[in-house]
């Protein structure tokens, strides 16, 4: 009995945040790890048609490094990293879209779909929504660095996602931009989830990642820090607590708030259910990061 009690406790502590999420947009960004986690993976979708069942409009957009690096290594090709951007060549961009579009985004509709709500994958084999210009780096002394066909994305056709999501279909974007001219162009994953985010002034970006939110200490699990404001967040940046890996994803949060996103989460997508502990209970599971 104690144990149905809980269980009727949480559902109506869920549906307060159900009510005020109704008809809202929450932008889900996946990577990392858990993309290679088949029970992480089916447990983070199980919460986001959880979520459309229940009336938000979830809109997805997926990463795929990893898998993109091993596909390169079965052929023969050489992975190449430039300040943490993958060197992308014509035959590199081939692989990256074959991984990104064919396996990884059909996918995730694919899944989607058998659990019983409609989606429809959106890249450059389908009906493209992001669009972008070449990036270059630059270095110390002001010479720009060529990145091949590496792009940032500079617009997005945020109409199209808005018609889906009233039509109770699950956007799922693959981070693949068309320049101007047409050209493909492989982009941030974490950059392009901020850029969409924006676009649609979504209610909420959630960026899923390898560790539970931000920590004081990278080291320290315990060191978790539930919340901060933006001001907060750029101190961090300056002081080095964020670096590396987390900068990414703490800078597409920043850019989604930059964009109207009142609020942004940074969450462990390997603790099961994660998405919905974060969205759902008062607590939360990760960072978030607001105004």
């Amino acid at each position: 009995m104690e144990k149905a009690i809980a269980k009727a406790t949480t559902l109506i502590e869920a549906l307060g945040y159900i009510q005020r999420f109704l008809d809202k947009i929450i932008v889900i960004k996946m990577g990392g790890s858990v993309m290679d986690d088949e029970k992480a993976m089916a447990d983070l979708l199980t919460d986001v048609v959880f979520m459309n069942t229940v009336g938000m409009r979830p809109v997805i957009v997926h990463g795929g490094g990893k898998a993109i690096s091993n596909a390169m290594e079965q052929r023969g090709l050489e992975v190449q990293f430039v300040q943490g951007r993958r060197y992308t060549d014509q035959r590199t961009l081939t692989v990256v879209e074959h991984v990104l579009c064919n396996e990884i985004n059909r996918g995730i509709v694919a899944t989607i779909e058998a659990l019983g709500s409609s989606a429809m994958g959106l890249h450059t084999l389908s009906s493209g929504v992001l669009f972008g210009e070449k990036l270059f780096l630059e270095e110390a002394d002001g010479r720009k660095i060529d990145l091949g066909f590496v792009g940032k994305v500079t617009s997005v056709n945020a109409k199209l996602l808005e018609l889906l999501c009233q039509a109770d279909t699950i956007p799922v974007i693959a981070p693949l931009a068309r320049d101007r001219t047409g050209a493909r162009l492989n982009c941030n994953a974490d950059t392009a989830a901020g850029e969409v985010a924006a676009a649609l002034k979504a209610e909420k970006l959630v960026v899923v990642s390898d560790t539970h939110g931000i920590r004081k200490d990278v080291k320290d699990p315990d060191s978790r820090i539930q919340s901060a404001n933006e001001a907060e967040i750029r101190g961090m940046i300056a002081d080095g607590t964020i670096s590396f890996g987390m900068l990414p994803k703490v800078e597409s949060c920043l850019r989604a708030i930059e964009g109207g996103v009142t609020r942004t989460h940074i969450i462990d997508g390997q603790l099961p259910h994660s998405l919905l502990l974060e969205i759902f209970t008062k607590d939360g599971v990760g960072t978030l990061i607001q105004k």
